[in-house]
């Protein structure tokens, strides 16, 4: 027994030696972003709600149900969850209970029982013709690795480490089908605005080909002007089937993101949207708490510490292991007597092995392990890096964006002006049908050139958001 009290003393005290890396460089980042933004934390939650649209809400609340690149994510996650506790199930002690019956009926003349027959025979005994014995077994059988280097436990570690990845590869999952559906949402209601423009222009023009007819039949307009006026109602007419194309190509593609047909869609989308609210200013913050939310730089940080994990796997090849293993339970002939106390039997071992002679295998797969760290590493500071600039980049376009809808919006609430203007002149009899058809026709391009502003100030903030990795609330 004394080498069994040897033993629990080496498993309980002796502590593992973990010969996974210590520690692996921290990416360097700036203190701040270049531009001038108010500070305040993040809300990756249901970003897409800051757009104001209650049509919006439900398509991106449909497309988290339903799409097909989300479930296959949740499944990854699945799958990686399962393969932690495989790993993790490693650490414990195996244990294995058995019943069994072994039930002997052999000839006594015959094996063994020829022997027994002929000892018999001397000694004046008389033995059956045949030996029957029943024996009745109740075992346990376990065994258990003594983790001395923390092989199991970097296992049990990496395993997480990815599993922890796989969850960041949803969210990135995630944000990428909401923002995908907000883009092609965004550009949904810019080409229903841009339809109903185009209706108007088409109009215009009709009004101007009426008016030039009658000038050039009265000698007042030459063929010139009436061919120029029919031309540009030409392509007014040309451009409403180019919308509807686009229009159905941007439907198609949302229909792919909710996983349905187009009359799952028809429901959700409003036939004249309105415009989307102005937005706020943009909260911020450092990078240091951008960090804590890309999904891909969380990602990235997880599959390097997965790879510094895996390092001291390959390390703890190298090194002696120690195992325990045995089976202890009852045995008896009679089944009435089965579990009687006195009728327990054991059976222990311990192993000490050594590695196995490989050559340089084992040697070269830490070094492989090694080298996989040292890509993980630059993968992640690459990942930090681009990070950073994608939301310095993000921010200048936003202001940019917001500076051009800006001008576009004066300039159309200038020519909303000057139409109403004209149409008042018009009405009294001040100005002819022709200016007031003019201001209406700039209005109308106006209109069309702020509904592009509109839509690509959201796309800007859009891309905010996917840098940013989800939304922001300013602080109170």
């Amino acid at each position: 027994m004394l080498w069994l009290i040897l033993t629990g003393c080496l498993v309980t005290g002796c502590t593992p030696a973990d010969l996974s890396p210590d520690s692996i460089p921290e990416a360097q980042v700036p203190e701040n972003f270049s531009d001038d933004t108010v500070p305040g934390p993040y809300d990756p939650a249901e970003w897409w709600k800051t757009f104001n649209d209650p049509a919006l809400d439900r398509i991106v609340e449909a497309a988290l149900t339903r799409n097909f690149d989300l479930a296959e994510a949740i499944a990854r996650v699945d799958q990686a969850r399962a393969r932690e506790r495989i790993a993790q199930s490693v650490r414990s002690a195996r244990v294995q209970p058995t019943a069994q019956v072994e039930d002997t009926n052999v000839p006594t003349n015959a094996g063994i029982g020829a022997q027994v027959d002929e000892l018999g025979q001397n000694l004046n005994l008389a033995l059956p013709d045949r030996l029957k014995l029943s024996t009745y077994t109740f075992s346990i059988d376990f065994s258990y690795e003594v983790d001395f280097w923390s092989r199991n436990l970097n296992q049990a570690y990496a395993a997480g480490s990815e599993r922890l990845a796989s969850e960041w590869d949803y969210r990135a999952a995630r944000i990428g089908v909401v923002a995908e559906t907000v883009r092609i949402y965004l550009e949904i209601v810019y080409l229903q605005r841009q339809r109903k423009l185009s209706g108007e222009i088409v109009e215009i023009f009709r009004e101007r080909e009426k008016l030039t007819t009658f000038r050039y039949n009265g000698g007042l307009d030459s063929a010139r002007d009436l061919y120029r006026v029919r031309r540009n109602l030409w392509d007014a007419e040309t451009e409403l089937p180019a919308i509807e194309g686009r229009l159905a190509d941007a439907e198609g593609r949302l229909w792919a993101l909710l996983g349905g047909f187009r009359g799952d869609l028809v429901d959700m989308l409003s036939d004249s949207p309105s415009p989307l609210a102005a937005f706020e200013p943009v909260p911020v913050g450092i990078p240091a708490d951008l960090l804590t939310q890309r999904p891909d730089v969380g990602a990235a940080r997880q599959r390097m510490e997965a790879a510094r994990y895996t390092v001291g796997v390959h390390r703890a090849a190298l090194k002696p292991s120690l195992s325990l293993g045995g089976t202890i339970g009852l045995q008896n002939s009679n089944i009435e007597n089965w579990f009687h106390p006195d009728q327990w039997f054991r059976n222990l071992t311990v192993n000490l092995l050594g590695p196995v002679f490989q050559g340089s295998r084992l040697q070269q797969n830490v070094v492989l392990a090694e080298n996989r760290l040292n890509e993980a590493v630059a993968a992640y500071g690459r990942t930090v890096v681009t990070a950073v600039n994608e939301v310095e980049a993000a921010l200048t376009g936003l202001e940019t964006s917001r500076r051009f809808h800006t001008l576009r919006k004066v300039f159309a609430e200038e020519a909303q002006a000057e139409a109403e203007h004209q149409e008042r002149r018009y009405r009294s009899g001040v100005a002819d049908y022709e200016d007031y058809l003019t201001a209406s026709q700039t209005l109308v391009s106006a209109n069309s050139a702020l509904a592009m502003a509109e839509r690509d100030l959201g796309y800007a903030r859009l891309t905010l958001h996917r840098a940013l990795g989800g939304a922001w609330v300013a602080s109170e």
